[in-house]
């Protein structure tokens, strides 16, 4: 038997109201095994939520059997996926913690990681309305742009600052690529995503029935996907510098130069892994809001008084 609870289509086994629930949720969703399903395996899982869908599963079919992606039925690629996001990014975040870093190797690195960013937020975002290319485009400049910006002009500053020796103003510049990444997720987000501010997100009363389009809900989905967006460098980020600070003071890593990238990776690593579920899980993916605080016409549309809407990833 299962340890969950019993499949219920468009429904997480584990409980979205908790924190706990939510994190438990989202290790299985970025579990890099489910990158390598197969296609026959994938198209059997259709097959057997089509067979759940009309009530005639096979006997001895089990809940953990049903692995298809839950909205939008369309396959993402691989490094796209909330899946792919660790093994794929943590390769750039190890470039962008790199020491000595020229205006180059940051332009080079910065630009990679919003690159990946733009498509990891185009590929997980809310698909109930339609959005342009050019919207891709315009997120994916922005976040670039910005990244660059902050991150030049603050190893600019530090390099030109007299007040620290060289061994503090090589720590510091570890710490630059935080806040120029956090600026660029936030304009990521915001211009990958413009569009749903301008045309809104559906809506679902307490059947999964769409009730409207609400603008309103679509900018309480932006904020919080732009927090996580904030939260999540943090520790991917901030974390490696501080304790490769300390290891690189180890014998043996004195010994063995190196060993320095390698260890540095497996941080990052273990940094990102524990980051990315942390800050996922801040909000549920399916959040709900009062139908007091959305448009009119929402109100009189349903006789629910809080409605749920896909806030994406």
């Amino acid at each position: 038997m299962s340890e969950y609870e019993t499949f219920q289509h468009g429904k997480p086994r584990f409980d979205q109201n908790t924190f706990s629930g939510r994190f438990r949720h989202f290790l299985d969703v970025i579990d890099p095994s489910t990158l390598f399903v197969s296609e026959r395996r994938l198209q059997e899982s259709v097959e057997l939520l089509d067979r759940f869908k009309q009530g005639t599963l096979p006997p001895g079919v089990t809940d953990t059997q049903a692995i298809i992606h839950p909205d939008t039925g369309e396959k993402i690629l691989m490094p796209f996926r909330m899946s792919g996001f660790i093994p794929f990014g943590t390769p750039v975040v190890v470039g962008l913690l790199l020491p000595n870093q020229t205006l180059v190797s940051t332009i080079f690195w910065q630009g990679l990681n919003q690159s990946h960013n733009a498509c990891v937020n185009y590929s997980n975002r809310n698909a109930s309305k339609p959005a342009p290319a050019s919207k891709f485009f315009q997120g994916y400049l922005g976040a670039v742009t910005s990244a660059v910006s902050i991150a030049v002009g603050l190893n600019v500053l530090i390099q030109k600052s007299s007040r620290f020796s060289p061994t503090t103003r090589l720590l510091v510049q570890r710490f630059i690529p935080f806040p120029a990444v956090a600026t660029a997720n936030v304009c990521n987000v915001v211009l990958m995503r413009h569009s749903e501010l301008s045309e809104g997100i559906s809506v679902l009363d307490d059947n999964g029935n769409v009730v409207g389009t609400s603008k309103v809900a679509a900018k309480h989905a932006l904020l919080e996907t732009a927090l996580t967006r904030v939260v999540m460098p943090m520790p991917i980020l901030m974390l490696p510098p501080i304790i490769m600070a300390a290891l690189e003071k180890l014998p043996l890593l004195q010994r063995r130069r190196r060993l320095v990238l390698p260890v540095h990776s497996l941080v990052c690593l273990a940094a990102f892994g524990l980051a990315l579920p942390l800050a996922i899980s801040l909000f549920p993916q399916m959040s709900q809001i009062s139908v007091n605080q959305l448009e009119p016409e929402i109100a009189m549309a349903t006789d629910c008084k809080v409605v749920t809407y896909n806030k994406g990833l």
